[in-house]
Protein backbone atom coordinates (compact mmCIF):
# COMPACT_ATOMS: atom_id res chain seq x y z
CA UNK A 1 0.00 0.00 0.00
CA UNK A 2 1.55 3.41 -0.99
CA UNK A 3 2.25 6.46 1.47
CA UNK A 4 -0.25 8.71 1.11
CA UNK A 5 2.66 11.80 1.04
CA UNK A 6 3.31 10.29 -2.44
CA UNK A 7 2.38 11.29 -5.83
CA UNK A 8 -0.51 9.03 -7.50
CA UNK A 9 -0.87 8.85 -11.31
CA UNK A 10 -3.32 5.49 -11.19
CA UNK A 11 -5.82 6.12 -13.90
CA UNK A 12 -9.32 5.08 -13.10
CA UNK A 13 -10.72 2.24 -15.60
CA UNK A 14 -13.52 3.43 -17.04
CA UNK A 15 -16.08 0.92 -14.92
CA UNK A 16 -14.68 2.87 -12.37
CA UNK A 17 -15.75 6.44 -13.50
CA UNK A 18 -18.86 4.27 -14.13
CA UNK A 19 -19.05 3.55 -10.27
CA UNK A 20 -18.05 7.16 -9.66
CA UNK A 21 -20.65 8.67 -11.84
CA UNK A 22 -23.52 6.31 -10.28
CA UNK A 23 -22.51 7.32 -6.71
CA UNK A 24 -22.42 10.48 -7.00
CA UNK A 25 -25.69 11.20 -8.36
CA UNK A 26 -26.83 8.99 -5.49
CA UNK A 27 -25.04 11.04 -3.07
CA UNK A 28 -26.66 14.28 -4.95
CA UNK A 29 -30.16 13.21 -4.52
CA UNK A 30 -29.42 11.76 -0.79
CA UNK A 31 -27.70 15.07 0.15
CA UNK A 32 -30.34 17.30 -1.89
CA UNK A 33 -33.34 15.56 0.81
CA UNK A 34 -31.44 16.55 3.30
CA UNK A 35 -29.88 19.87 2.32
CA UNK A 36 -33.36 21.33 0.95
CA UNK A 37 -34.25 21.98 4.57
CA UNK A 38 -32.01 24.28 4.97
CA UNK A 39 -33.45 26.94 2.26
CA UNK A 40 -36.91 25.60 2.87
CA UNK A 41 -36.53 26.18 6.57
CA UNK A 42 -37.87 29.71 6.83
CA UNK A 43 -40.71 28.71 4.44
CA UNK A 44 -41.69 25.40 5.76
CA UNK A 45 -41.78 27.17 9.71
CA UNK A 46 -43.70 29.74 8.09
CA UNK A 47 -46.07 27.67 6.30
CA UNK A 48 -46.62 25.45 9.07
CA UNK A 49 -46.41 28.01 11.85
CA UNK A 50 -43.16 26.11 13.53
CA UNK A 51 -41.33 27.50 16.06
CA UNK A 52 -37.26 27.04 16.04
CA UNK A 53 -37.27 23.84 18.45
CA UNK A 54 -40.00 22.17 16.24
CA UNK A 55 -37.78 22.72 13.02
CA UNK A 56 -34.60 21.40 14.89
CA UNK A 57 -36.76 18.15 15.62
CA UNK A 58 -37.65 17.55 12.21
CA UNK A 59 -34.34 17.79 11.34
CA UNK A 60 -33.20 15.80 14.16
CA UNK A 61 -35.88 12.85 13.17
CA UNK A 62 -34.08 12.30 10.22
CA UNK A 63 -30.51 12.17 12.13
CA UNK A 64 -31.96 9.81 15.02
CA UNK A 65 -33.97 7.63 12.68
CA UNK A 66 -30.60 7.61 10.54
CA UNK A 67 -28.30 6.13 13.47
CA UNK A 68 -31.24 3.41 14.32
CA UNK A 69 -31.17 2.03 10.71
CA UNK A 70 -27.48 1.97 10.94
CA UNK A 71 -27.14 0.20 13.76
CA UNK A 72 -29.48 -2.61 12.96
CA UNK A 73 -27.69 -2.97 9.82
CA UNK A 74 -24.16 -3.07 10.83
CA UNK A 75 -23.90 -6.08 11.61
CA UNK A 76 -25.58 -7.59 8.05
CA UNK A 77 -23.88 -5.33 6.06
CA UNK A 78 -20.76 -7.44 4.81
CA UNK A 79 -22.86 -11.07 4.35
CA UNK A 80 -24.44 -9.43 1.34
CA UNK A 81 -23.59 -7.89 -2.38
CA UNK A 82 -23.58 -4.30 -1.44
CA UNK A 83 -24.91 -3.55 -4.88
CA UNK A 84 -28.03 -5.35 -3.58
CA UNK A 85 -27.60 -3.43 -0.21
CA UNK A 86 -27.74 0.08 -1.76
CA UNK A 87 -30.65 -0.65 -4.18
CA UNK A 88 -33.09 -2.34 -1.66
CA UNK A 89 -32.32 1.13 0.82
CA UNK A 90 -32.23 3.56 -2.24
CA UNK A 91 -35.95 2.74 -2.75
CA UNK A 92 -36.90 3.63 0.51
CA UNK A 93 -35.56 6.28 0.57
CA UNK A 94 -37.66 7.18 -2.91
CA UNK A 95 -40.79 5.72 -0.72
CA UNK A 96 -40.33 8.26 2.47
CA UNK A 97 -39.03 11.13 0.50
CA UNK A 98 -42.78 10.46 -1.22
CA UNK A 99 -44.26 10.58 2.29
CA UNK A 100 -42.31 13.77 3.25
CA UNK A 101 -44.13 15.78 0.17
CA UNK A 102 -47.48 14.27 0.95
CA UNK A 103 -47.29 15.32 4.96
CA UNK A 104 -49.23 18.09 5.53
CA UNK A 105 -49.12 18.80 9.43
CA UNK A 106 -46.19 18.86 11.18
CA UNK A 107 -46.44 15.01 12.92
CA UNK A 108 -46.84 13.58 9.58
CA UNK A 109 -44.05 15.48 8.46
CA UNK A 110 -42.09 14.16 11.57
CA UNK A 111 -42.79 10.65 10.81
CA UNK A 112 -42.02 11.14 6.68
CA UNK A 113 -38.73 12.08 8.14
CA UNK A 114 -38.41 9.30 10.30
CA UNK A 115 -38.86 6.67 7.75
CA UNK A 116 -36.61 8.95 4.59
CA UNK A 117 -33.69 8.71 7.44
CA UNK A 118 -34.35 4.60 8.06
CA UNK A 119 -33.15 4.56 4.74
CA UNK A 120 -31.54 7.49 3.71
CA UNK A 121 -29.02 7.60 6.25
CA UNK A 122 -27.65 3.93 5.23
CA UNK A 123 -26.78 4.60 1.49
CA UNK A 124 -23.91 6.82 2.61
CA UNK A 125 -22.09 4.24 4.57
CA UNK A 126 -22.67 1.59 1.39
CA UNK A 127 -21.50 3.83 -1.33
CA UNK A 128 -18.52 4.18 1.70
CA UNK A 129 -17.97 0.62 1.36
CA UNK A 130 -18.12 0.02 -1.97
CA UNK A 131 -15.93 3.04 -2.87
CA UNK A 132 -13.16 1.68 -0.43
CA UNK A 133 -13.54 -1.97 -1.90
CA UNK A 134 -13.13 -0.70 -6.06
CA UNK A 135 -10.85 1.89 -5.17
CA UNK A 136 -6.92 1.50 -2.92
CA UNK A 137 -6.18 4.27 -0.21
CA UNK A 138 -4.04 6.36 -2.78
CA UNK A 139 -7.41 7.26 -5.08
CA UNK A 140 -9.61 7.46 -2.35
CA UNK A 141 -8.92 11.19 -2.09
CA UNK A 142 -9.79 11.97 -6.47
CA UNK A 143 -13.12 9.33 -5.37
CA UNK A 144 -14.40 11.16 -2.87
CA UNK A 145 -13.39 14.57 -3.83
CA UNK A 146 -16.16 13.78 -7.07
CA UNK A 147 -18.52 11.58 -5.13
CA UNK A 148 -18.76 14.57 -3.33
CA UNK A 149 -19.62 16.92 -5.98
CA UNK A 150 -23.12 15.73 -5.53
CA UNK A 151 -22.93 17.86 -2.32
CA UNK A 152 -22.20 21.08 -4.54
CA UNK A 153 -24.28 19.69 -7.73
CA UNK A 154 -27.17 20.12 -5.02
CA UNK A 155 -26.69 23.66 -4.13
CA UNK A 156 -25.71 24.29 -7.84
CA UNK A 157 -28.81 22.82 -9.36
CA UNK A 158 -30.95 21.00 -6.85
CA UNK A 159 -31.68 24.00 -4.23
CA UNK A 160 -31.79 26.43 -6.35
CA UNK A 161 -34.31 25.10 -8.71
CA UNK A 162 -36.09 23.63 -5.34
CA UNK A 163 -36.16 27.10 -4.22
CA UNK A 164 -38.25 28.48 -7.58
CA UNK A 165 -40.44 25.57 -7.96
CA UNK A 166 -41.09 25.90 -3.84
CA UNK A 167 -41.99 29.58 -4.76
CA UNK A 168 -43.96 28.88 -7.59
CA UNK A 169 -46.22 26.05 -6.29
CA UNK A 170 -44.94 25.19 -2.12
CA UNK A 171 -42.44 23.49 -0.45
CA UNK A 172 -43.92 20.21 -0.58
CA UNK A 173 -42.78 20.38 -4.76
CA UNK A 174 -38.77 19.91 -4.44
CA UNK A 175 -39.73 16.66 -2.29
CA UNK A 176 -41.49 14.91 -5.29
CA UNK A 177 -38.59 16.46 -7.44
CA UNK A 178 -36.50 14.14 -5.85
CA UNK A 179 -38.42 11.17 -6.22
CA UNK A 180 -38.53 11.74 -9.77
CA UNK A 181 -34.86 11.98 -10.34
CA UNK A 182 -33.97 9.25 -7.68
CA UNK A 183 -36.44 6.36 -9.54
CA UNK A 184 -34.40 7.18 -12.47
CA UNK A 185 -30.84 6.81 -11.25
CA UNK A 186 -32.13 3.84 -9.37
CA UNK A 187 -32.73 1.92 -12.45
CA UNK A 188 -29.04 3.16 -14.05
CA UNK A 189 -27.29 1.73 -10.91
CA UNK A 190 -29.59 -1.39 -11.37
CA UNK A 191 -28.93 -2.07 -15.51
CA UNK A 192 -25.01 -0.88 -14.69
CA UNK A 193 -23.76 -1.68 -11.58
CA UNK A 194 -22.18 -5.31 -11.55
CA UNK A 195 -22.37 -7.07 -7.64
CA UNK A 196 -19.75 -5.79 -5.43
CA UNK A 197 -19.40 -9.51 -3.73
CA UNK A 198 -15.35 -9.92 -3.07
CA UNK A 199 -15.95 -8.87 0.59
CA UNK A 200 -18.22 -11.99 0.64
CA UNK A 201 -14.65 -14.04 -0.11
CA UNK A 202 -13.18 -13.24 3.24
CA UNK A 203 -14.46 -16.09 5.53
CA UNK A 204 -16.57 -14.83 7.91
CA UNK A 205 -18.24 -17.02 10.94
CA UNK A 206 -19.53 -14.72 12.82
CA UNK A 207 -23.17 -13.97 14.22
CA UNK A 208 -24.72 -10.67 12.93
CA UNK A 209 -24.64 -9.16 16.63
CA UNK A 210 -21.06 -10.32 17.25
CA UNK A 211 -19.94 -9.16 13.92
CA UNK A 212 -21.08 -6.03 15.20
CA UNK A 213 -20.09 -5.87 18.85
CA UNK A 214 -16.08 -6.87 17.67
CA UNK A 215 -17.00 -3.93 15.29
CA UNK A 216 -17.64 -1.48 17.90
CA UNK A 217 -15.25 -2.65 20.76
CA UNK A 218 -12.25 -2.49 18.14
CA UNK A 219 -9.74 0.15 19.86
CA UNK A 220 -8.44 0.96 16.68
CA UNK A 221 -11.93 1.50 15.02
CA UNK A 222 -13.27 3.62 18.05
CA UNK A 223 -10.71 6.58 16.99
CA UNK A 224 -12.18 6.80 13.43
CA UNK A 225 -15.89 7.12 15.40
CA UNK A 226 -14.89 9.82 17.86
CA UNK A 227 -13.60 11.83 14.85
CA UNK A 228 -16.72 11.41 12.83
CA UNK A 229 -18.53 12.35 15.73
CA UNK A 230 -17.13 15.47 16.18
CA UNK A 231 -17.47 16.24 12.60
CA UNK A 232 -20.80 15.92 12.55
CA UNK A 233 -21.45 17.53 16.14
CA UNK A 234 -19.62 20.89 14.12
CA UNK A 235 -21.72 20.37 10.75
CA UNK A 236 -25.24 19.62 12.18
CA UNK A 237 -25.32 22.64 14.59
CA UNK A 238 -25.09 25.59 12.05
CA UNK A 239 -26.41 24.44 9.29
CA UNK A 240 -30.03 23.86 9.79
CA UNK A 241 -30.95 27.67 10.54
CA UNK A 242 -28.85 29.06 7.84
CA UNK A 243 -31.39 30.06 5.75
CA UNK A 244 -33.32 31.44 8.96
CA UNK A 245 -30.16 33.61 9.53
CA UNK A 246 -29.26 34.82 6.13
CA UNK A 247 -33.00 35.95 5.88
CA UNK A 248 -33.91 37.39 9.00
CA UNK A 249 -30.30 38.71 10.66
CA UNK A 250 -28.31 39.61 7.02
CA UNK A 251 -31.31 40.78 5.23
CA UNK A 252 -30.86 38.18 2.36
CA UNK A 253 -34.38 38.40 0.55
CA UNK A 254 -35.84 34.76 -0.50
CA UNK A 255 -34.96 35.74 -4.13
CA UNK A 256 -31.56 36.17 -3.38
CA UNK A 257 -31.06 33.43 -1.09
CA UNK A 258 -31.72 31.19 -4.66
CA UNK A 259 -28.44 33.17 -5.82
CA UNK A 260 -26.68 32.88 -2.40
CA UNK A 261 -26.97 28.51 -2.41
CA UNK A 262 -26.33 28.38 -6.10
CA UNK A 263 -22.74 30.51 -5.89
CA UNK A 264 -21.57 28.61 -2.76
CA UNK A 265 -22.48 25.38 -4.49
CA UNK A 266 -20.74 26.29 -7.73
CA UNK A 267 -17.22 27.23 -5.47
CA UNK A 268 -18.05 23.60 -4.05
CA UNK A 269 -17.72 21.78 -7.55
CA UNK A 270 -14.46 23.66 -8.06
CA UNK A 271 -13.32 23.05 -4.41
CA UNK A 272 -13.75 19.25 -3.82
CA UNK A 273 -11.60 17.70 -6.51
CA UNK A 274 -8.81 20.09 -5.71
CA UNK A 275 -9.21 18.56 -2.35
CA UNK A 276 -9.45 15.58 -3.80
CA UNK A 277 -6.01 15.77 -5.31
CA UNK A 278 -4.34 17.62 -3.08
CA UNK A 279 -5.15 15.04 -0.44
CA UNK A 280 -3.78 11.92 -2.70
CA UNK A 281 -0.55 13.91 -3.44
CA UNK A 282 -0.17 15.42 -0.04
CA UNK A 283 -0.96 14.78 3.46
CA UNK A 284 -4.95 13.98 4.13
CA UNK A 285 -4.37 14.86 7.68
CA UNK A 286 -2.82 18.14 6.87
CA UNK A 287 -5.34 19.37 4.18
CA UNK A 288 -8.39 18.29 7.24
CA UNK A 289 -6.14 20.84 9.75
CA UNK A 290 -5.81 23.84 7.38
CA UNK A 291 -9.40 23.20 6.35
CA UNK A 292 -10.53 23.29 9.80
CA UNK A 293 -8.66 26.04 10.78
CA UNK A 294 -9.48 27.90 7.80
CA UNK A 295 -13.90 27.50 8.72
CA UNK A 296 -13.08 28.17 12.60
CA UNK A 297 -11.95 31.46 11.46
CA UNK A 298 -14.98 31.93 9.04
CA UNK A 299 -17.34 30.96 11.23
CA UNK A 300 -16.06 33.12 14.30
CA UNK A 301 -16.75 36.16 11.63
CA UNK A 302 -19.94 35.23 9.66
CA UNK A 303 -22.01 34.57 13.24
CA UNK A 304 -21.25 38.31 14.09
CA UNK A 305 -22.34 39.94 10.88
CA UNK A 306 -24.19 42.95 10.63
CA UNK A 307 -26.84 43.48 7.41
CA UNK A 308 -24.15 43.79 4.65
CA UNK A 309 -24.54 44.07 0.63
CA UNK A 310 -25.19 40.22 -0.85
CA UNK A 311 -21.80 39.80 -2.55
CA UNK A 312 -20.41 40.20 1.06
CA UNK A 313 -22.50 37.66 2.07
CA UNK A 314 -21.58 35.60 -1.16
CA UNK A 315 -17.89 35.20 -0.31
CA UNK A 316 -17.91 34.33 3.59
CA UNK A 317 -20.68 31.70 2.20
CA UNK A 318 -17.47 30.27 -0.63
CA UNK A 319 -15.03 30.66 2.00
CA UNK A 320 -17.16 28.71 4.72
CA UNK A 321 -17.84 25.88 1.93
CA UNK A 322 -14.08 25.61 2.00
CA UNK A 323 -13.59 25.22 5.24
CA UNK A 324 -16.66 22.15 5.32
CA UNK A 325 -15.74 20.64 1.89
CA UNK A 326 -11.79 20.91 3.09
CA UNK A 327 -13.01 18.73 5.79
CA UNK A 328 -14.88 16.63 4.38
CA UNK A 329 -13.12 15.14 1.53
CA UNK A 330 -10.06 14.22 3.34
CA UNK A 331 -11.63 12.91 6.33
CA UNK A 332 -13.78 10.63 4.82
CA UNK A 333 -10.96 9.64 2.36
CA UNK A 334 -8.08 9.02 5.45
CA UNK A 335 -11.05 6.92 7.38
CA UNK A 336 -11.51 4.78 4.93
CA UNK A 337 -8.08 3.07 5.44
CA UNK A 338 -8.77 2.06 9.14
CA UNK A 339 -11.22 -1.24 8.81
CA UNK A 340 -9.66 -4.12 7.27
CA UNK A 341 -11.85 -5.34 4.57
CA UNK A 342 -14.27 -7.85 6.17
CA UNK A 343 -15.37 -5.61 8.77
CA UNK A 344 -15.74 -2.63 5.81
CA UNK A 345 -19.28 -2.72 5.98
CA UNK A 346 -20.02 -3.04 9.41
CA UNK A 347 -17.23 -0.19 10.25
CA UNK A 348 -19.10 2.12 7.71
CA UNK A 349 -22.83 1.69 9.20
CA UNK A 350 -21.33 2.44 12.28
CA UNK A 351 -19.55 5.21 10.98
CA UNK A 352 -22.52 6.63 9.24
CA UNK A 353 -24.85 6.07 12.21
CA UNK A 354 -22.83 7.82 14.77
CA UNK A 355 -22.35 10.88 12.19
CA UNK A 356 -26.00 10.88 12.00
CA UNK A 357 -26.64 10.60 15.73
CA UNK A 358 -24.80 13.11 16.88
CA UNK A 359 -25.72 15.00 13.80
CA UNK A 360 -29.47 14.84 15.05
CA UNK A 361 -28.22 15.99 18.80
CA UNK A 362 -26.39 18.50 17.31
CA UNK A 363 -28.99 19.83 15.68
CA UNK A 364 -31.50 19.21 18.77
CA UNK A 365 -29.20 21.71 21.09
CA UNK A 366 -28.85 24.01 18.74
CA UNK A 367 -32.50 24.46 18.23
CA UNK A 368 -32.42 25.02 22.23
CA UNK A 369 -29.65 27.71 21.76
CA UNK A 370 -31.46 29.59 18.96
CA UNK A 371 -34.42 31.52 19.33
CA UNK A 372 -36.71 33.82 17.26
CA UNK A 373 -39.55 35.62 19.27
CA UNK A 374 -41.51 35.97 16.20
CA UNK A 375 -41.74 35.24 12.73
CA UNK A 376 -39.50 38.09 11.25
CA UNK A 377 -37.43 39.13 14.43
CA UNK A 378 -33.47 38.05 13.71
CA UNK A 379 -32.13 34.94 14.85
CA UNK A 380 -30.65 35.09 18.52
CA UNK A 381 -27.67 32.87 19.54
CA UNK A 382 -26.45 31.97 16.20
CA UNK A 383 -23.05 33.24 17.09
CA UNK A 384 -23.06 31.11 20.15
CA UNK A 385 -23.27 28.41 18.15
CA UNK A 386 -20.49 29.42 16.03
CA UNK A 387 -18.67 29.39 19.47
CA UNK A 388 -19.34 25.65 20.08
CA UNK A 389 -18.75 24.39 16.65
CA UNK A 390 -15.47 26.37 16.46
CA UNK A 391 -14.29 24.67 19.48
CA UNK A 392 -15.17 21.50 18.32
CA UNK A 393 -13.58 21.75 15.25
CA UNK A 394 -10.32 22.21 16.76
CA UNK A 395 -10.85 19.22 19.04
CA UNK A 396 -11.43 17.40 15.72
CA UNK A 397 -8.09 17.85 14.40
CA UNK A 398 -6.23 16.11 17.18
CA UNK A 399 -9.05 13.41 16.79
CA UNK A 400 -7.90 12.85 13.14
CA UNK A 401 -4.38 13.39 13.95
CA UNK A 402 -4.86 10.07 15.77
CA UNK A 403 -6.96 8.34 12.93
CA UNK A 404 -3.88 9.04 10.71
CA UNK A 405 -1.28 7.47 13.06
CA UNK A 406 -3.08 4.29 13.54
CA UNK A 407 -3.81 3.60 10.08
CA UNK A 408 0.49 4.38 9.45
CA UNK A 409 1.42 2.13 12.24
CA UNK A 410 -0.87 -0.54 10.84
CA UNK A 411 0.57 -0.34 7.32
CA UNK A 412 4.32 -0.49 8.72
CA UNK A 413 2.98 -3.55 10.31
CA UNK A 414 1.85 -5.18 7.01
CA UNK A 415 5.24 -4.28 5.45
CA UNK A 416 6.74 -5.76 7.81
CA UNK A 417 4.59 -9.08 7.74
CA UNK A 418 5.10 -9.43 4.24
CA UNK A 419 9.11 -8.78 4.57
CA UNK A 420 9.27 -11.71 7.01
CA UNK A 421 8.79 -14.78 5.28
CA UNK A 422 11.72 -13.69 2.73
CA UNK A 423 13.92 -13.22 5.58
CA UNK A 424 13.23 -16.72 6.85
CA UNK A 425 13.53 -18.30 3.79
CA UNK A 426 16.69 -16.79 3.12
CA UNK A 427 18.48 -17.71 6.75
Amino acid sequence: MQSETKPVATKFSSYQVLVIVLLALTQFTVVLDFMVMNPLGDMLTKSMSLGQDQFGIVVAAYAFSAFISGVLTAGFADRFDRKKLLLFFYIGFILGTLFCGLATTYPMLVLARIVTGLFGGVIGSISLAIMADLFDLNQRGRVMGFIQMGFGASQVLGIPISLLIANFWDWEAPFFMIVGLSAIICVLIFVKMKPVTKHLEIKNDRNALLHLWLTVKNRNYRSGFLAVALLSLGGFMMMPWGSAYAVNNLGVSHENLTWLFMVAGVSTLLIMPVFGKLSDRYSKVNMFAFACIWLIVVVLIYTNLPVLPLWVIMIFNVSMMIGIMGRMVPSQALISGLPEMRDRGAFMSVYSSLQYLTGGIAATIGGMIIVQETKTSPIEHYNTVGYIVSAISLISIFAMIRVNQLIKRRNLGQAAAVKQPVIDEVI
